[in-house]
């Protein structure tokens, strides 16, 4: 199975190589607008895969007014081309049990505009990440785990202990998510007792919002 993960796109919209599974781990688009969503839509209809999914990031404030099933797509394409849109949540793709989380933690500075599905501390996302099923085999969420891939421009780790936690017990075969644009474009295998879990940083933008990494192919 060839599954294509990309993340932080901003509003940069690739030509993807196709395949059978598409994972978008959040933030769409550049300002948080409506006709971006709709060029959003366009590009992901023209995207050659069997299943396409995404959930949301920070910067998706306009999902946060939206349920899943009433987000200001066309719902009609979605379900002809078999996209589904994740929000704590899971699906089914041939033997793959996929979960979808947005959830990311606020931090000293952020831009009050780019807090869309955030909390305040990680005891609260402990209460996100308690809603993955302990038989997910793809995890998609926007946060990294603490330690994976998650380190800024200046070393800090910036992901989530409580999710690296919760991945220590559920075990999914493979971990995609986003959010800290300098580990874009990485992967590596993150080994704990039982099972590994291959783990991406799928962000396609670097810390200055420049489109310089490449989707991550991932072949199960």
């Amino acid at each position: 199975m060839i599954i294509d993960c990309i993340s932080d796109l901003h509003g940069h919209f690739p030509k993807l190589e196709g395949g059978d599974l598409l994972i978008i781990a959040g933030d769409l688009t550049a300002k948080d607008i409506q006709n971006e969503y709709d060029v959003f839509d366009d590009w992901l209809s023209n995207q050659q895969y069997k299943k396409k999914i995404f959930i949301s990031g920070n910067h998706d404030g306009i999902l946060t007014k939206e349920t899943p099933r009433k987000y200001n797509f066309k719902v009609s394409e979605y379900q002809k081309e078999k996209f589904e849109y994740l929000f704590d949540s899971g699906t089914q793709f041939e033997d793959l049990k996929i979960w979808g989380s947005p959830w990311t933690t606020r931090f000293e500075g952020i831009n009050p505009k780019c807090c869309a599905f955030t909390v305040d501390t990680d005891e609260e996302l402990e209460e996100k990440w308690a809603l993955i099923p302990e038989d997910t085999d793809i995890l998609i969420t926007h946060s990294p785990m603490i330690n994976i891939l998650d380190a800024n421009y200046d070393g800090h780790a910036c992901g989530s202990a409580s999710l690296r936690d919760r991945i220590d017990i559920v075990k999914p075969r493979l971990h995609v998510f986003g959010h800290i644009h300098e580990q874009g474009g990485k992967q590596l295998m993150y080994k704990h007792n039982g099972p590994n879990t291959w783990c991406v940083n799928a962000s396609y933008v670097n810390e200055k919002y420049q489109p310089v990494n490449k989707p991550v192919r991932i072949v199960l």
